[in-house]
């Protein structure tokens, strides 16, 4: 019996520059699935591989024709599926360790154009002021439309210290943004904290890696042990985070929800793809109960008053979170709705290196709601100020309805529509133009969610004490 850790795939909303994706732990890719070729249609391309062959202008590689035919086949069927040549296939492993090499943005496609999910922070991109939904219409020199994902990928890859040229669309932008930014060997630090107020702890997860749920662990307790008074109140940042490992999704559910409380399920064709993951630690650590990272945690994080802040740029497994604890009333989830990615994608290795990222099941909240092209809806909705805005929330609205190809909410039937955007009035267009490009800094005193999440908790501890 396969254990569920080889079972449990990857979760995220598009391709990480310079990794392709955050991979969790491969699948078995050899299966066998007895199906009836479709002969007629083999027949077809083979003939045009030879016509190919034989009279294009140019002499083609076989190689070069066969990888963009399956690259044509796999991304094809939505946007999160895709394959992965050997040399995508390394970087890609090796980002779980929270280092690679690139410039630090998870793009999709796009109408032909690499297409901004959202900036990882602490990364060239995010510190040079991309944003999500800006779109890159050219690299250097050289145009976009008319290239594969994986092919703008590789172009924006190289060596650390060298510089690239992107050329980017902005939406409220009258001409293109150029901007030029040095590539470099990224490590992503995934668990970010501090004591907001004597007894308020922050936690900003930036992306689900493989030892994210330990290092929250750790935060805790060391919050725990500076704070003089016990917890009051706890805020969990989500914003702009694209996902990762599930069993990481999981571990943070966990922290703060009753054992074996359900926290997600899949369903999909295979058995492997139909899973019921609870806040056990069979579901988030490898050694089972004896490597249980929260067993001595404090019990305090069960009941303590909770905010998730989440945006446009919280994807997948931060869905899977929030969704988790929303449904659970464990915690109230704050901001602006989310990006609203509920497919899971498994990693399937080939004999030759390579491997195929496809998209094999569907997650659902434990309620049984599919948040595929909906997204989570804040219990309470907080617009970014409009000075000094986070990555993800200026610009552009991008979510997973937004992509062509995406897979359609299995419960609705349709996807959900999409909210109305806020219109500005002159002031807000003046103030946005001169903060373009200005980050604002996390959990800072600018940060209104953050500071509207603070003052909620402390309300909360007002009207308890009463």
């Amino acid at each position: 019996m396969r254990s569920k850790f080889e079972k449990i795939s990857l979760l995220t909303a598009g391709t990480l520059l310079g990794i392709a994706l955050s991979l969790n732990y491969p699948a078995i890719a050899d299966k066998e699935v007895k199906q009836d070729l479709p002969i007629d249609e083999l027949r077809t391309f083979a003939e045009v591989f030879g016509k190919i062959k034989s009279d294009y202008v140019e002499p083609v590689e076989d190689k070069k024709l066969i990888d963009e035919a399956i690259n044509g086949m796999v991304s094809g069927l939505d946007p999160h599926s895709s394959y992965l040549d050997p040399d995508a296939y390394k970087e890609l492993q090796a980002g779980t360790q929270g280092e690679f090499g690139g410039l630090g943005i998870e793009v999709g496609m796009e109408d032909g154009f690499v297409k901004v999910v959202s900036p990882i922070e602490d990364t060239p991109a995010y510190k040079a002021g991309l944003k999500t939904g800006d779109l890159i219409m050219q690299l250097d020199d050289t145009p976009v439309k008319g290239m594969t994902l994986n092919d703008a990928v590789k172009k924006m890859r190289g060596k650390p210290d060298t510089p690239i040229k992107l050329t980017i669309i902005r939406k409220g932008e009258n001409k293109p943004l150029i901007f030029t930014l040095m590539r470099a060997v990224i490590k992503t630090q995934s668990v970010k904290y501090k004591l907001a107020d004597d007894g308020y702890p922050y936690v900003r997860i930036t992306q689900f890696q493989e030892h994210t749920g330990e290092d929250l662990a750790k935060a805790l307790k060391t919050m725990r042990g500076k704070s003089k008074e016990p917890f009051k109140g706890l805020i969990l940042d989500l914003r702009n985070n694209p996902g990762g490992l599930l069993n990481a999704a999981v571990g943070v559910s966990a922290t703060f929800l009753p054992k074996d409380d359900l926290v997600v399920y899949t369903e999909g064709r295979t058995e492997d793809a139909k899973m019921h993951l609870t806040a056990n630690a069979e579901n988030y650590v490898r050694g089972g109960e004896s490597e249980d990272y929260l067993r001595d945690m404090p019990e305090e994080l069960k009941t303590v008053p909770m905010v998730v802040l989440v945006n446009g740029g919280s994807a997948s497994a931060s869905e899977i979170v929030s969704g988790a604890l929303q449904d659970h009333k464990r915690a109230v989830i704050m901001g602006t709705q989310s990006f609203g990615k509920g497919s899971v994608q498994t990693i399937l290795p080939m004999n030759n290196g390579s491997a195929i990222k496809l998209t094999t099941a569907r997650y659902f909240t434990p309620n049984g709601r599919s948040i595929q092209a909906k997204g989570i809806v804040p219990d309470i909705i907080v617009e970014e100020s409009t000075v000094n805005s986070i990555a993800g929330d200026m610009g552009m609205s991008l979510r997973e309805a937004d992509l062509t190809n995406h897979l359609a909410n299995p419960i609705d039937g349709e996807d959900a529509p999409k909210p109305a955007s806020k219109t500005d009035d002159p002031k807000d267009k003046k103030d946005k133009s001169a903060d373009k490009n200005i980050q604002m800094e996390p959990g800072s005193k600018n940060d209104y969610q953050f500071n509207q999440a603070l003052n909620l908790l402390k309300g909360l501890q007002i009207l308890q004490h009463k």
